[in-house]
């Protein structure tokens, strides 16, 4: 039998793959955008016209190709989107380094 590793909260540092942080921000940043659309009924033309961005990047983006879109312009497409973001920094309850970036939707 196989032996099962347990993973941590982040596939992307799982693989080893480089900036597995900021991925995995994206990541759920582009699986809320796609939520939202959903939610909307709206198409991906309806959307990229609401977002400012052609619809083939779109597609990429809801497809989980986002390397080339910065967190900034997917923050401004929640707002585009009708959402509030906001963006809080604070101490750790334990002291580590570097800090932690995650995201959480209310």
């Amino acid at each position: 039998m196989d032996s099962v590793e347990k993973g941590s909260n982040n596939v992307y540092d799982d693989l080893g793959l480089p900036d597995p942080g900021e991925m995995h921000v994206k990541a759920t940043l582009a699986a809320k955008i796609g939520e939202i659309i959903l939610e909307r009924q709206l198409s991906q033309v309806q959307a990229s016209e609401i977002l400012g961005m052609p619809q083939p990047k779109l597609s990429c983006l809801l497809r989980g190709q986002f390397r080339g879109i910065s967190e900034a312009k997917m923050l401004e497409c929640l707002n585009r989107l009708g959402r509030d973001v906001e963006i809080v920094i604070h101490k750790p309850s334990r002291t580590r380094a570097p800090g932690l970036t995650r995201v959480v939707f209310a």
